[in-house]
């Protein structure tokens, strides 16, 4: 039985993978509004909420920043619940093992995301437990997008096969990796950045293109301007070549002209989070687009891979299908 056929198969395991994702994504919009609204102590004990089981806290007590804190830890316990059945589901239904195992390293994850969360609360919101807690969450994220990938029926069956001559081969797949792994050193800078208190280091944007560097916040947010330079430079130079080679082929276009469309709403968010002095919206919305833009860029990766022709010798292309199981 061919791979597309298997993943005909899990049809409506896709669809909670897709649900699972986009709840996901939900999940990463609240936690970047508990940080915009300084909200992360508000509750101060964990895993209870004021000596409360979380889940039977009072509603007339989400009261000032609360409610962001202790709607983040539902949403995230949702989440954790919701991973749990995906995982299970996938254990039992699915038979291609590796992407079993896929479904195993999400649950770890998204357990390790909450210990993580726990540890933020209990040490007083140390800079680098916060940040691993906020780049944890989008590697979760690209794991729940893999599984929703590879049990897609679209999954192959419907992208280019190309060799290793074919136009943009193997190059194509690399540079969508290379724009992938920029994007999420981006958001690390990013997370660093927020948890640094270095979001207005420098204060006034585009300008000065380089900062007086009289303090260890201006090296951070100047890092992160840099690494924005790098990330845009990154999806114009995917997006040009899959709108030169494969503007027909809707599986590579469609993501690509979707990054391309974050990065401008993205670029945007992060000039008025400076103008705003960060304010809550622009702030918040600046952190979910770029989870968006790193699951674009990861979605066009494994398809970009994905497309390679499985004829190709293991010296010439090591990632094809046998590969993986």
């Amino acid at each position: 039985m061919s791979e597309h056929d298997l993943a005909g198969e899990n049809i409506g395991l896709h669809r909670f993978a897709v649900f699972t994702a986009l709840t996901t994504v939900f999940l990463i919009f609240v936690g970047g509004l508990v940080t915009s609204t300084e909200s992360g102590l508000s509750v101060p004990d964990w895993p209870t909420t004021y000596g409360w089981n979380m889940f039977t806290f009072p509603i007339s007590k989400w009261v000032g920043g609360i409610r962001y804190e202790h709607g983040h830890r539902l949403l995230a316990s949702g989440v954790g619940f919701l991973t749990v059945i995906l995982a299970f589901w996938t254990w039992f239904r699915e038979k291609r093992k590796w992407v079993r195992w896929l479904a195993v390293a999400a649950l770890g994850t998204v357990i390790a995301q909450g210990v993580l969360g726990g540890l933020t609360v209990i040490f007083l919101l140390p800079a680098p437990i916060s940040t691993a807690h906020a780049c944890l969450a989008q590697t979760f994220f690209c794991l729940v997008i893999s599984i929703a990938l590879f049990t897609s029926p679209a999954w192959k069956r419907e992208l280019p096969s190309i060799g290793e001559s074919g136009p943009g081969a193997p190059r194509m797949p690399v540079l969508c990796a290379l724009t992938t792994v920029a994007v999420y050193v981006q958001l690390i800078l990013g997370a660093l950045m927020r948890h640094t208190d270095a979001g207005l280091a420098v204060r006034t944007f585009p300008f000065p293109l380089i900062p007086p560097f009289d303090s260890e916040k201006v090296a951070i947010h100047f890092a992160h301007r840099v690494g924005a330079l790098v990330v845009a430079t990154m999806i114009v130079w995917t997006f040009s070549r899959i709108y030169s080679h494969y503007s027909h082929h809707r599986l590579l276009f469609r993501p690509a002209m979707t990054m391309l469309a974050l990065l401008v709403l993205q670029i945007a968010l992060g000039a008025f989070t400076v103008w705003t002095a960060k304010g809550v919206l622009p702030t918040t919305a600046h952190v979910a687009t770029g989870a968006l833009i790193l699951g674009a860029s990861f979605l066009l990766t494994l398809r970009a891979f994905g497309m390679v022709s499985k004829r190709q010798p293991a010296a010439i292309y090591p990632f094809r299908e046998p590969a993986w199981k």
